[in-house]
């Protein structure tokens, strides 16, 4: 049963983040955690994570735009580092509040409540027309990948911030999805090599026709996802992905999604 679930929502999500450049590690991860311990349900998702990004890579990576990876890649990897860094310092931090809906318990800690926030605020400057209009310059991109990969190391939620300051670089959207698949994948490269020590050799093998199964899934969901871009426009994208943003802001600012 486990092996239709998590296939079905691998190819679901793998249409979605293809557009909005997030969602298929953080609504999988959830549904890994279903049927597996934390740690190697997170392992398990990132190697689907990665070979979906690596396939979604040959489809389409030959658009990314080389100044934005290193202006926005490069910092946002070493703010990784220092936000994984910071995740040890802060972890035993009290949540901010918590409550009960449909009998069960939820808490949403600091760090998500300010991804939130700034998740809100980038989503609404694709949706409120006038703000629609600005759009951030290449000299800002090195602060966008600072944030990005910050948060990403502290709480594991990069996709979001990534794909929100990048719809607003002025890419098309050909390059907006490309360069973010890029800088997920060096994201993803990284998380690979720490959960190494976490995932043994019989884990991958006791589960590998999950892991096959799955990936399959994701690459069949990233394929047509690559059909139907050529049938969207970059208006649509937009919207597309701040509706997404302000859904994984509710989550996040009600601890739904952890």
């Amino acid at each position: 049963m486990e092996i239709l679930i998590i296939s079905i929502v691998a190819f679901l999500t793998a249409i979605l983040t293809f557009f909005s450049g997030f969602g298929l590690g953080t609504l999988l991860t959830l549904v890994f955690m279903l049927f597996f311990p934390v740690d190697i349900a997170i392992g398990l998702c990132g190697l689907v994570h990665f070979a979906n990004n690596l396939f979604k890579f040959f489809l389409v990576g030959k658009h990314a735009n080389k100044e934005v990876l290193l202006k926005f890649g490069i910092p946002a990897i070493f703010a990784a580092m220092l936000g994984s860094w910071l995740l040890l310092q802060i972890s035993d931090l009290e949540p901010l509040f918590r409550y009960s809906l449909f009998g069960k318990e939820w808490e949403v800690l600091p760090v998500k409540f300010i991804i939130a926030i700034l998740l809100v605020i980038f989503a609404l400057l694709d949706l409120i027309p006038y703000l629609s209009k600005l759009e951030f310059g290449k000299d800002k991109l090195p602060l966008g990948g600072i944030l990005s990969g910050f948060f990403g190391g502290l709480s594991g939620h990069q996709g979001a911030l990534r794909s929100a300051f990048l719809i607003k670089a002025g890419l098309s959207k050909e390059s907006f999805i490309a360069t973010g698949i890029v800088v997920s994948m060096f994201i993803d490269f990284t998380r690979l090599s720490v959960y190494a020590s976490k995932i043994t050799t019989y884990t991958l093998y006791e589960n590998k026709v999950l892991l096959i199964s799955a990936t399959l899934c994701a690459i069949t969901g990233a394929y047509l996802g690559n059909q139907l871009l050529k049938k969207v426009t970059l208006k649509f994208l937009q919207v597309f992905v701040a509706v997404l943003l302000l859904l994984v802001a509710i989550a996040l600012g009600m601890g739904v999604i952890s």
